[in-house]
């Protein structure tokens, strides 16, 4: 008998080896009805599904909702194909929860996926290779505020925690890269199937345990567990590359068609007023520098030694080698990013190290502070640069040395419910939105007075939504925001007093204006068409506050506008009328596409831009990915060239001067997007593409 039993396990152990896996073929697999577009229509032919957008979107996606059982299988393999003329951004997410489907994180748990770019008509094929299951998910667990994780890193664009059996969901989502186009002939994803076979086997760092694995940040703030060229192993080697770039700098001594604020020396003479001001000239929007040079403005965000601040709340155990009390290192857990300390004290962020200022330190002295600055002026002419742009350290900026510009946020009474990446938009009718103003430029009485300073921008990325957004979000405020007794004001004064007659176009039921005021709930989509007139009004009161708070306590600095990133037309259209400038923050590939809103002809600068790479340093590449730091000098010269061939464009400015900390800052960005990396040494192979196209910067704006 039991030898009987043996033999039947024998053979069941057989039939079930030799039971073959098969190739799971999704789109034949699948019920229609479980592929789904969203802002799409999507059309399946065969083993392909074509995706075109609606509704004139730059975005779309497409899901396959069925059941799959991954614990067989090694990769996932499909095909893409970019229909479009402009580059395509791709998501690509294998998940079990529908809740991360529509806007997957980087930090997505039981999940996997990578980011994959496409240039015009381009077809690839993909293969994402499935790992096993975690060893140590404790390890993957004790990761936070990080946008990137080591583990992230290895794994592609998600941080992968190993329980793919019961995945639910796959989706594609698309972004195209451009910025006054949207979709016309979509893209197209085929072949999409599971590939049966072992597990990619994790890496090494992935197997260790949680004792060993932590501390994982060395001393200069690095990722212990991963070398590359230019990694900093000790003191002795910041100084080697203190000598290599001081001989680089005496090889590249700058451009030499400039006058001292890298105005265009060589060009026409203008008109000198002693302060920076716009004017259009042959045919295309300039800057004109204090003393009359036509002045195009190529610049980089946040030249600060300060540039790798990271918390160090719940995480102290990331870091080894930490300075103890009395240390002369101790100074950097007090040290910060002067227009960034307030993001980090809103989040109640208690403890911090500034892994950046404590390299400079290690690198230059206890002067390192003066000697930053002096070296980063010699940088930026040396690069062919000639702006420091906003979030600078503010005795840089006042070095009488390199032309500035810098950015004040209003602070006032908030509009609840307004959203934005950084601050709620804030009550324009509220007395405190133009003290707000006034209190910053009278703290920068000096700053207004030198002939260094450019212009100024007002607040950064606010959420403008759709063109009834800020009215919609007034009208559901509490009665103490001012903004909702301006907007009782215009539709009583609308309606003749009449409330019922409101209430017949919005679709309301309010018994009385009073009972408007005390609305806290959203209204029907019946009052939109009629929202949009007082958001009009919420928007120029927004703008004009700021161009009179101009007139009044800073006349003859230039109002370089709000920074726009998502936006609507007639935002931009209202904004152009009281600023001296636009402003955007476009991170695309190129800006040979931007255009004005119809009747709108003004100058337009570029507050922030970037292309980044995994190959070296943080754990993640940015909003905008490149192969490597050569592929990074490339796109750099290509963008900004594109800029300088632009008529109304009259400057670009890069984000950031330095890698962030690779354990991130207040929000979690540790983006590898430097022109130097955590220990101040320069990424030569970008520099070199700043150089090629901020040499002759001037030759390319001024040719027809």
């Amino acid at each position: 008998m039991k030898k009987f039993i043996i033999s039947l396990t024998a053979l069941f152990v057989a039939l079930s080896a030799s039971a073959k896996v098969e190739t799971i073929q999704v789109f034949a697999d699948t019920p229609r009805e479980n592929i789904k577009g969203n802002i799409a229509k999507i059309a399946i032919e065969g083993n392909s599904v074509l995706v075109k957008p609606i509704k004139k979107s730059k975005n779309s996606r497409v899901t396959i909702e069925q059941r799959f059982d991954l614990t067989n299988y090694k990769a996932i393999r499909f095909t893409l194909e970019n229909l479009e003329d402009k580059p395509i951004r791709v998501h690509f997410l294998v998940t079990h929860a529908k809740k991360h489907i529509s806007k997957p994180r980087r930090t997505t748990p039981n999940a996997t996926g990578d980011i994959y770019y496409l240039a015009p008509h381009e077809k690839r094929e993909v293969v994402l290779n499935l790992p096993e299951p975690l060893q140590h998910p404790e390890v993957n667990n004790a990761f936070r505020l990080m946008r990137y994780t080591p583990y992230a890193d290895e794994f592609g664009f998600c941080s992968y925690s190993g329980n793919l059996t019961k995945t639910q969901f796959i989706t594609f989502h698309c972004n195209l890269l451009s910025i006054s186009k949207t979709h016309k002939n979509g893209w197209r994803v085929s072949n999409l199937e599971i590939v049966p076979g072992k597990r990619v086997k994790n890496p090494k760092v992935v197997r260790m345990a949680y004792d060993d694995f932590f501390p994982f940040i060395d001393q200069y703030g690095q990722y212990k567990y991963q070398d590359w060229k230019g990694k900093t192993h000790s003191d002795k080697e910041l100084q080697k590359a203190r000598k290599v770039e001081e001989a680089d700098l005496a090889k590249h001594t700058g451009p030499t068609d400039r006058n001292k604020y890298g105005g265009w020396a060589a060009g026409p003479q203008l008109k000198a007023t002693g302060r920076f001001r716009f004017e259009k000239y042959d045919g295309k929007w300039w800057f004109v520098d204090p003393e009359g040079r036509l002045w195009w403005s190529h610049g980089v965000v946040r030249v600060t030694p300060s540039s790798a601040v990271t918390p160090l709340d719940g995480r102290k155990f990331y870091f080894e080698n930490m300075p103890t009390a009395g240390s002369e290192f101790e100074q950097f857990y007090y040290t910060h990013d002067a227009l960034l300390k307030p993001y980090y004290t809103a989040r109640k962020i208690k403890e911090t190290y500034d892994f950046s200022s404590s390299n400079c330190y290690r690198k230059y002295g206890k002067d390192y502070k003066k000697i930053f600055g002096e070296l980063a002026h010699r940088r930026l002419l040396s690069w062919g640069l000639n702006t420091i742009a906003n979030s600078s350290d503010k005795d840089i900026c006042l070095m009488s040395k390199t032309p500035y510009i810098e950015r004040l946020e209003v602070l006032a009474k908030e509009i609840k419910g307004s959203g934005g990446n950084w601050w709620r938009f804030m009550d324009p009718w509220d007395p405190s939105f133009k003290q707000s103003i006034i209190n910053q430029l009278k703290a920068r009485e000096k700053e207004l007075k030198d002939p260094y300073l450019v212009g100024l921008f007002v607040d950064n990325e606010l959420k403008w939504g759709a063109e009834w957004f800020l009215a919609a979000t007034v009208a559901k405020n509490d009665a103490t925001l001012l903004a909702k007794h301006e907007l009782i004001k215009y539709y009583k004064a609308k309606y003749k007093g009449d409330i019922a007659a409101l209430n017949n176009v919005w679709g309301t039921s309010f018994a009385s204006w009073d009972a408007l005021l005390a609305n806290k709930k959203e209204l029907p989509k019946k009052s939109h068409k009629d929202l949009i007139e007082f958001n009009d009004l919420i928007i120029h009161k927004y703008f004009r506050n700021c161009r009179e708070v101009f007139d009044e306590y800073a006349p003859g600095v230039l109002y370089l506008g709000c920074r726009f990133a998502d936006s609507n037309k007639k935002a931009i259209t209202i904004g152009a009328q009281y600023c001296d400038a636009i402003s955007h923050n476009f991170y695309r590939f190129s800006l040979e596409d931007y255009t004005q809103p119809k009747g709108i002809d003004k100058p337009m600068i570029v507050g922030e831009f970037h292309f980044g790479t995994r190959d070296r340093g943080p754990f993640h590449h940015s909003l905008i990915e490149v192969s490597s730091h050569e592929e990074r000098g490339k796109a750099y010269e290509a963008y900004v060239r594109s800029a300088l061939e632009h008529p109304n464009i009259v400057g670009t400015h890069w984000h950031q001067f330095a890698d962030q900390a690779t354990t991130g800052r207040f929000d979690g960005e540790n983006f590898n997007v430097g022109f130097t990396d955590i220990c101040d040494t320069p990424y030569y192979e970008t520099i070199a593409g700043i150089r090629r196209v901020g040499y002759d910067m001037y030759n390319i704006r001024s040719k027809k």
